[in-house]
């Protein structure tokens, strides 16, 4: 039986990341069902094995303690992702964050956020792009090592924003070269992995592939679960 995996995003007319994810988990094996704050009532009873929260608006400051900042945010979807996100914790439901799903993990497990970290940079560009232009910089060990395994390996960049305190239960496993968190994992037994870069944009690239090969593994060990009783 092939692994469902929910994967996240806004109500869009041109979800551009959903057709990659889906995409990029064909390729590891799976299958991708896109869940967005106006569809949720149609697959509300689907049988997941994974979820990935997918990228996408900046995420509310006042949800970690800030000032409301004049980006554009998504309420909704921020409700929406939250919700799915504590079921997944609650559930042991493996859990897979692109750069706002990351952010929005960390968030939701007591950390905060640097709300622009473009003054902040010194050592790389600000300069926004899906091509593997920047470098990410294994720290710490855990899965995602096993699952790169190099030390460093080059990444794509669409953020402004970045992991700032660290989440209960989190431990951050890759900087970039200025030092910003690129990537989160749990030190439970809990699969659950954030990532601050787009890798379902780089799936020519063999390691960003393996992303979502061990994903899918571990969905297919999974229970199946409903996202609503």
């Amino acid at each position: 039986m092939v692994a469902l995996i929910g994967v996240t995003g806004p109500d869009s007319r041109l979800p551009l990341a959903w057709w990659a994810s889906r995409l990029a988990l064909g390729l590891a094996g799976g299958r991708g069902q896109h869940l967005t704050p106006a569809n949720m009532h149609r697959h509300k009873r689907d049988q997941l094995q994974g979820l990935i929260i997918g990228g996408g608006d900046d995420i509310d400051a006042a949800l970690y303690g800030h000032d409301t900042g004049r980006a554009p945010a998504d309420p909704d979807r921020d409700a929406f992702e939250i919700e799915l996100i504590e079921h997944a914790l609650d559930t042991s439901l493996p859990l897979l964050g692109i750069c706002r799903g990351a952010q929005l993990i960390n968030v939701v497990l007591g950390g905060s956020l640097h709300a622009d970290i473009r003054p902040l940079r010194q050592n790389t560009s600000n300069r926004r792009t899906p091509l593997p232009r920047k470098t990410a910089i294994g720290c710490g060990g855990g899965r995602l090592s096993r699952i790169m395994q190099r030390p460093r390996w080059r990444i794509n960049s669409l953020h402004h924003q970045a992991v700032d305190r660290l989440g209960g239960g989190l431990a951050v496993v890759a900087r970039d070269l200025d030092g910003f968190v690129q990537a989160i994992e749990s030190t439970t037994d809990h699969y659950l992995m954030g990532v601050q870069w787009h890798p379902e944009y780089l799936p020519y690239l063999p390691c960003q592939r393996r992303l979502f090969r061990d994903l899918v593994t571990a969905a297919e060990h999974s229970r199946p679960e409903a996202l609503y009783d």
